[in-house]
């Protein structure tokens, strides 16, 4: 077998392949013997069959797989020489093996273009210190106590107030006519958390409960929904029910319910240990886009379309997936697909660029994914999503997802050193800056005898 090369792009090459008539013929031989091992006539014994007779009944079956193990041998064996990855499916002629002849074919496939690396040791970045507030671990208490909380009927009729739980149904009209898509019944509205636009609070807000209220509203012009975008509507409700939270007392029994703590101090630590490491783990994330932000400004190179295509049907399919958990379809929202392609396009090419530069740097530093750092991944996996982890690999696998996985956690092995060789400053959070200009504020008041 001998191959030619052809550069067609930075990103793409393209490999013409020439097998002499020798090699063509002990791919087919090798294929006949494979099939009169397996092969069952009548009249003689199991791999005794002639090899004229099993070509003969297998002749399209056996050309095929011997084509195909052919081109699977040699295809590998060029890709290991030239050292380049696919990042798109192989396109490869569609030829068949000839007895006695030889045969020539081609094949096409997309890959990372050559660049030289930028430095990446030894950056400087600032990355924001982890400040939990006790402001912050209220808040985090009061949550658990509401979704704690006993709903009861008020004693008294009088319309909602933040923090209360309705019970209503409601519908939209325009000139008279009911507005397609804005009707519910029974639906359960708790007041004062955006649940619902502002406008369609406050009319419920005016209603007594078994009352009926209506009023003029108006969709806002970034409404999700665009075919109601701006659009001025009269809102019809009826209010059912009106229930207030009864909020448990503040104590360990509270604790214990809210998750097995033995006190409620447990509770208070475990709550500021987990924003702690929360806080700490989205601040050294934003300190590591900021390094590779600096990074990826300065390189410039071409995309290969199949990778950039990879992400922007991921980014589609994310997008659709979180407006149908909504109980949205895309065209409630006014939007296309093509419309999606355009709005997403740099997303995609920003998320390739950043994959090529660290699968670059995770071959520069030797970086390896061992199959232990692929269970665990899988094994995660199984937790989050609650299916069997062997199922979930074999779905992977089936699906060809494999390899991007591991890729993943190459890139994120590449990131975490690229983080942990730079020169990292400590400054104040948003926090805790407004924190100190608060008590900058009252000690100046103090000062002026205020």
């Amino acid at each position: 077998m001998e191959y030619n090369v052809i550069v067609v792009s930075p990103v793409k090459t393209k490999v013409e392949v020439k097998v002499p008539a020798e090699e063509a013929n002990a791919a087919l031989t090798a294929t006949v013997a494979i099939y009169r091992q397996k092969a069952d006539f009548k009249g003689f014994r199991k791999g005794k069959v002639p090899s004229s007779v099993v070509e003969s009944r297998f002749r399209k079956e056996i050309v095929g797989e011997a084509t195909n193990d052919l081109l699977n041998v040699h295809i590998n064996e060029i890709m290991a020489e030239l050292k380049k990855s696919p990042f798109s499916r192989i396109d490869v002629d569609q030829v068949e093996l000839v007895k006695d002849q030889p045969l020539d074919y081609t094949f096409e496939f997309e890959h990372a273009p050559a660049f030289e690396l930028p430095a990446y040791i030894g950056l400087e970045v600032e990355e924001e210190e982890a400040v939990v507030s006790e402001k912050d671990i209220e808040a985090v208490i009061e949550r658990i106590r509401g979704n704690l909380a006993e709903l009861t009927p008020l004693a008294e009729n009088r319309p909602a107030k933040d923090g209360e739980v309705v019970s209503l149904s409601f519908e939209a009209f325009e000139d008279g006519v009911p507005v397609p898509g804005v009707r519910a019944e029974n639906f359960q509205l708790t007041l004062g958390e955006a649940q619902a636009l502002p406008d369609f609070e406050a009319l419920v807000k005016t209603v007594p409960s078994g009352g009926q209220g209506e009023g003029q509203m108006t969709f806002p012009e970034d409404f999700i929904n665009q075919a109601l975008a701006g659009k001025t509507v009269t809102m019809k409700v009826a209010v059912h029910v009106i229930k207030e939270k009864k909020l448990p007392p503040l104590d360990d029994a509270m604790a214990q319910k809210a998750g097995h703590f033995e006190s409620l101090e447990r509770m208070r630590e475990a709550i500021t240990m987990s924003y702690q490491k929360s806080r700490q783990d989205l601040h050294k994330a934003a300190a590591q886009k900021k390094l590779l932000d600096g990074i990826l400004e300065k390189l410039d190179f071409p995309l290969p379309e199949a990778l950039v295509e990879t992400h922007l049907g991921q980014l589609i399919d994310d997008f659709v997936e979180r407006l149908e958990r909504r109980g949205k379809s895309l065209e409630s929202t006014g939007k296309t697909l093509e419309g999606l392609r355009t709005e997403f396009r740099e997303q995609a090419e920003s998320i390739a660029r950043t994959q090529i530069f660290l699968m670059n740097v995770a071959e520069k530093e030797g970086l390896e994914v061992d199959p232990r750092e692929m269970d665990q991944y899988f094994n995660q996996l199984s937790q989050k999503t609650g299916q069997d982890v062997l199922t979930l690999k074999q779905y992977y696998e089936q699906n060809n997802m494999v390899i991007p996985v591991r890729d993943k956690l190459l890139a994120d092995k590449a990131v975490e050193l690229i983080y942990s060789k730079a020169n990292v400053k400590k400054v104040p959070g948003a926090d805790a800056t407004a924190a100190a200009s608060a008590a900058v504020g009252e000690g100046t008041k103090e000062e002026a005898g205020e």
